[in-house]
């Protein structure tokens, strides 16, 4: 994969309760083309991975809200903002 020199930050993402920092790589642009400030793009990268390995069946409920900063039930709420069912951990859990 070839970076182009379009790409003039790096994303710092500080995970809680995790050891390390992510760096991710992303343009000038993207920013501005979600209408976001960088302190809210940054929040909006670390919410969408959350979620995103939720739906995935990567991480629990708890785990996701422990590395947001915030309770269960917040994170459970945040779901529905990004049209993910709070049933996916539900449905795994029963079927165990």
């Amino acid at each position: 994969m070839v970076i182009s020199p379009s790409f003039k930050f790096h994303l710092l993402i500080k995970v809680a309760s995790v050891k390390g920092i992510i760096h991710v790589k992303a343009p000038d642009y993207l920013a501005d083309a979600l209408k976001l400030s960088l302190m809210d793009f940054e929040s909006e990268i670390k919410i969408s991975s959350m979620v995103k390995l939720f739906e995935l069946g990567k991480v629990s409920s708890g785990v996701a809200a422990k590395v947001l900063g915030m309770s269960r039930l917040d994170f459970l709420d945040l779901l529905s903002k990004y049209n993910v069912s709070v049933l996916n951990e539900v449905d795994s859990v029963s079927l165990q």
